[in-house]
């Protein structure tokens, strides 16, 4: 089973961003992190979640009229200046950025992705996932049948970890 667990944005201004995503949609910020690479550059990052807490508990709700539905996904939104991933990322869309990948939760991200791999689906940017207590994640290439990047994701409640951010991001160097 997946359930789409965030989407994240790389932009121009991710104050700005998460400014209209919270008002828009209702969603605070969960938390804020700034990261620095390897090649010195930086990359600053705002996660946000729904005001609504009590949903977070598990993946699916059943309400009493039997109805499933499944909990919100979260907005994860980072930018940087022009000589870091993300800002590079960013100039190659016309200088504003936009969707960079769509998460999904998946049950074992492993099996999710050999199953992807056998079946065609992807290829990912790292031979095995990343993992962090509590969160196992790793990124797949643009998809040749969609031409999005994919991350699976295995985790509990909420929450990003920030070495796993930070790898994550210098996985799609290039792409």
């Amino acid at each position: 089973m997946y359930r789409i667990d965030h989407l994240a944005f790389r932009v121009k201004d991710r104050l700005k961003t998460a400014e209209f995503l919270t008002t828009v949609l209702n969603y605070k910020i969960q938390t804020q992190f700034d990261m620095k690479f390897d090649d010195g550059s930086t990359t600053k990052c705002i996660a946000l979640e729904p005001t609504n807490v009590d949903i977070l508990a598990a993946w699916t709700h059943i309400l009493p009229s039997g109805i499933e539905y499944h909990r919100p996904p979260e907005y994860f939104i980072s930018d940087g200046p022009p000589d870091s991933i993300v800002g590079r990322w960013v100039q190659e869309r016309n200088n504003i950025g936009g969707l960079h990948h769509i998460a999904l939760q998946c049950d074992t991200v492993m099996e999710t992705m050999n199953d992807w791999k056998e079946k065609g689906y992807a290829e990912f940017t790292t031979e095995t996932p990343l993992t962090c207590p509590g969160i196992v994640q790793c990124f797949s290439k643009p998809s040749m049948l969609t031409g999005v990047i994919f991350e699976l994701i295995q985790r509990g409640k909420h929450g990003f970890c920030q070495d796993n951010v930070k790898d994550l991001i210098s996985s799609t160097k290039g792409l």
